[in-house]
Parts: C-alpha cells; sequence; structure tokens
C-alpha cells in the first residue's frame, strides 16, 4: 500500500491522553505536514489495551497494524524509523491490533467499534453497522421493540442487574401524556471505566440506542446524567449530538419517520450516591441528591413524576446490535439468566490493566491471569474486588466462580458494572474494610440513618477491632450493625456497605487479630 490515503490512528481517550496521546498526534501531525507526507491523523478511541497506550496504528495491506507504547519521549524515534511504513523491526510493534492475544480472545459486540472508528464520523458508524438497529426499529411498533429486548435477557449492565425488558414493558404499559429515558453515566465505581471509553470512542452508539429505547416507551426526550470528572467524554458526546441533529438522527421527524427524539446532557457534581437512580432524578430535578423511597417506581413515576426509563450507558449501548441482529443471536452468548456480554474493567495491581469484553460464563480467574497477566507487581495476588465499593472482596478460594449474576449472588458478591480491583499480598484487609465504611460516611445523603449513623458508627469499631480493643466483643458488635445497614437503608449506598466489610471480615480474620 502506498502512502496515498493512508490512515495512522492515535487514540483521544482519556486514559491514552493522560500518557501523552495529545503531544504524540500533535508532533505527528506536524511532521506529515512539514514533510508533505499524504498521512491522516485519526483520534480514534482506546481499544483498552490501557498497558500499551499511547498504542499508533497504521493502516497497511496486514491490516490495521500496532505499535505500542508509544509515549512523548518516544514518538520522535517512531517518526526516524518511518513506522507508517510497517516496521517490524521495531522494539514497539506489535504486530496485527487484532491478533494481539489480549484483543483476539475477547468477544466484542457492544465495544466492536471502539478503538476502531473515528468516534465522530457518522460514515465511520454506519459503516461498521451503525443505525440499523434504529432503522430496524422505525419499522416496529414499540411492543414489538420491548419483545425484542425482553427476549434477548438483557439485564442492566449497573448494580441490579434488573431485566431490561421488563423495565421497558412497564414504562410503556404506563399511560401519561410525557414520558423520559435517562442514561445514568454517572460511572462513579472504583476501577470501572467503560461508560467512558464508550462515549469516548463510540459515542453514536450510546445515541441510537437511547433512540430506541424512546420508541420503544412513546417517548421524545431524553437526558444523559454524566459525571463532572468526565470533561473529555462531555465535550465529545456534546459534538456527537450537535452531528447527529444535523444530519437529522435526533431533532423533528427524524430520517422522516414522523418520530421525534432529542437528547440532553447535564452535569453531576461529584456526588457518588447521584448514581443511584432516584437520587440521580432529584439532581436532574435541581434537587439535592437524595435517595426517593419507592414506591412509586421511577418506571411509573420518575423524572418530573412522569414514567421514566432509566438504563445506564452499556446497557443502553448493547440494544442497538440487538434489534439489528435480533434477540437470539445475543442470547447465544452467556450462560444461565445472564445473557450477552460483559465489559469487565481490569485495574488495580493487575500486569495488563483494561477492558475485556467477553461472554458471561467464564470464570474470574480467567480474567485476573489469563487477560490480567497476575499483579503488577509480580507478588502473590491475595484479594480481588468484584462491583466497585460496594462489592465483596473474593478470596483465592473463589476466584474460580463464573462471572454469572447468579454465581455471584451465590457467594454473597455481585457483577455489578464489571469493575475488578486487585491486590497482591501487601494489602492490609482490615484498612480496605474500613475505607468502605469511611466511604459510606463520606458519600451517604444522609436521608436514612442505619446509613448516615452507621457508616459513622462502622469506622469506629473497626477502628477498635484494628487496635486490639475486646476483638470478640467488637467483632460480633460490626456484624450487628451491618445486619442493621443492610435491613435498613433506604438503598443500596448503606445496604450494600456491609458487603465488603463482612467478606473482608470473614475471609481475610487474620488481618483483624
Amino acid at each position: 500500500m502506498s502512502n496515498l490515503h493512508k490512515k495512522l490512528f492515535v487514540p483521544r481517550d482519556t486514559g491514552a491522553c493522560s500518557l501523552g496521546a495529545d503531544h504524540v498526534a500533535y508532533v505527528l501531525e506536524n511532521h506529515f505536514e512539514s514533510q508533505e507526507i499524504p498521512i491522516e491523523v485519526i483520534r480514534n478511541g482506546s481499544r483498552g489495551l490501557y498497558w500499551l497506550e499511547p498504542l499508533i496504528e497504521i493502516e497497511s495491506e496486514l491490516g490495521r497494524v500496532a505499535y505500542g507504547p508509544i509515549g512523548i519521549d518516544e514518538v520522535g524515534d517512531f517518526i526516524k524509523c518511518s513506522c507508517w511504513e510497517v516496521n517490524e523491526s521495531h522494539p514497539k510493534y506489535l504486530g496485527v491490533t487484532e491478533e494481539i492475544p489480549f484483543l483476539s480472545k475477547q468477544q466484542r459486540v457492544t465495544f466492536s467499534r471502539v478503538g476502531v472508528i473515528d468516534p465522530l464520523s457518522i460514515k465511520d458508524y454506519e459503516a461498521y453497522g451503525g443505525f440499523v438497529g434504529l432503522k430496524k426499529a422505525l419499522t416496529l411498533n414499540p411492543q414489538d421493540i420491548v419483545t425484542a429486548i425482553y427476549e434477548s435477557g438483557l439485564r442492566g449492565r449497573g448494580g441490579a442487574a434488573f431485566p431490561t425488558g421488563i423495565k421497558w414493558q412497564t414504562v410503556l404499559d404506563t399511560n401519561a401524556d410525557q414520558k423520559y429515558v435517562v442514561c445514568n453515566a454517572d460511572e462513579g465505581d472504583s476501577g470501572t471505566f467503560s461508560d467512558r471509553m464508550l462515549m469516548e470512542g463510540d459515542p453514536f452508539c450510546l445515541v441510537e440506542g437511547m433512540l430506541i429505547a424512546g420508541l420503544a416507551v412513546n417517548s421524545n426526550s431524553g437526558y444523559i446524567y454524566l459525571r463532572e470528572e468526565y470533561p473529555l467524554a462531555f465535550e465529545v458526546f456534546k459534538e456527537a449530538l450537535v452531528i447527529a441533529r444535523k444530519l437529522n438522527y435526533l431533532g423533528e421527524n427524524i430520517l422522516g419517520s414522523g418520530k421525534s427524539f432529542d437528547i440532553e446532557i447535564r452535569l453531576g457534581a461529584g456526588a457518588y450516591i447521584c448514581g443511584e437512580e432516584t437520587s440521580m432524578l432529584e439532581s436532574l430535578e435541581g434537587k439535592r441528591g437524595e435517595v426517593r423511597p419507592k414506591p412509586p417506581l421511577p418506571a411509573v413515576e420518575g423524572l418530573f413524576g412522569k414514567p421514566t426509563v432509566i438504563n445506564n450507558v452499556i446497557s443502553l449501548a448493547s440494544v442497538p446490535s440487538i434489534i439489528a441482529s435480533g434477540p437470539d443471536k445475543y442470547q447465544q452468548y452467556g450462560v444461565g439468566r445472564s445473557r450477552g456480554t460483559l465489559p469487565f474493567q481490569l485495574s488495580g495491581n493487575i500486569k495488563y490493566a483494561g477492558l475485556v469484553e467477553i461472554a458471561f460464563g467464564a470464570v474470574l480467574n480467567d480474567l485476573l491471569f489469563d487477560f490480567g497477566g497476575g499483579t503488577r507487581t509480580g507478588l502473590a495476588m491475595r484479594a480481588v474486588q468484584v462491583g466497585g465499593p460496594l462489592g465483596a472482596y473474593l478470596s483465592e478460594d473463589q476466584w474460580d466462580t463464573e462471572l454469572d449474576y447468579e454465581a455471584f449472588l451465590k457467594i454473597e458478591a455481585m457483577l455489578g458494572h464489571g469493575g475488578i480491583v486487585v491486590f497482591d499480598e501487601t494489602v492490609d484487609m482490615g484498612q480496605q474494610a474500613q475505607f468502605s465504611m469511611e466511604f459510606c460516611k463520606i458519600e451517604s445523603c444522609g436521608k436514612c440513618t442505619p446509613c448516615r449513623i452507621g457508616s459513622v458508627r462502622g469506622v469506629e469499631v473497626i477502628e477498635k477491632i484494628r487496635n486490639g480493643e475486646n476483638l470478640q466483643k467488637n467483632k460480633e458488635l460490626l456484624v450487628e450493625l451491618c445486619d442493621t445497614m443492610e435491613d435498613g437503608s433506604l438503598c443500596a449506598m448503606g445496604g450494600m456497605t456491609p458487603f465488603p466489610v463482612r467478606s473482608a471480615l470473614k475471609h481475610f480474620s487474620e488481618d483483624f487479630e
């Protein structure tokens, strides 16, 4: 392949940019322009191989080939070696991108375009199957769309894993003059970044998912509640909305169908509790982010008192492929009641941190070692927290558990949003348990007593245990306190804080002696 029309890809992803991707792209663009080399630099999303960022990809006769990591100090050598001509002798040459084992072993469905396309090119998006689901949905009646989602087995890709089709059916069946679709993009769990990656790398996928949700429940209005800490995702998504409106994928009479739908994006203010759906609704309405009691369910009385579909980014981004290819194809992935795929996010003390999209049914060990490569320090792995700061700490004898919602429930754990944080043998699990209570103490909205007061008392009791004060009595007191928080809290903030505390106490008891 000649240089003519060749493309070179440098990620415009928050993770890659934090490692110098913007500077790398700037240097390459200047070089190509000054030397009149006809190569276009495309700012794509990240492939999710974060230990290799910034990852540079080149179009070639072999397909896309990759080099990485190419940092600020290495881009000069990259240019000197004319690596866009595919220099296999370069020490950072990785070969064909799709053949890198970390990527080739995955089953990318929702993330099939992330890192592949120009995120703000609808032409690219359509070339890789974009808007096929929307165009099909425009020919269906609302009930047909809801039925397809129900039959696919899609469940919420957040914490509770509630069946998406049932939620949509409730909104469809509720009579109202106005209905809303709300995307919860307040991705606040530790070790999670899949929402951000998708919004930065494939924003039109989320637009399409929200559009289909609107068609399914007869809604013409959508909101995205995005966490304030994602400025680049905010910038990219705002631009995507402008482009979608310009090309008639949003607004009035979408693609001449007579259907209307538009999306507004709102920024949160850094409160973890606003990841809880009713607290998020309060914030969207301009109020203090506090949990609402249920019932009424948001599907019946949600935003501004109207029936509201609330799903997170990955749930909605899973919808277009289900409608495009049919629920049966999506059902082919997974096990039991856990159907489809989930993008797991590996972080913490792990050698190969990044995003892994695979079908439910593999075991946790596969992620930790086949993909993650063990710990970054090389020391023995001791504990793994799955599902964010409210998830249980899992010991080695639990790592052979299937990645399946029900299988995790059986070991008093949860998959949640798919965040996985790894700790090596140097970790103090007593300190981690105390951190869990401190996190709840800081982030509690304060609405209910078990969460507001229980977390404060929990920190005090754990401190006493760690200081060796009345060990047995205080351990019993901590267990009773956890039971009270779980049974009496208004939402999962207080109700699930006991999960990591109990698991640390049960599986790593020696750290409390």
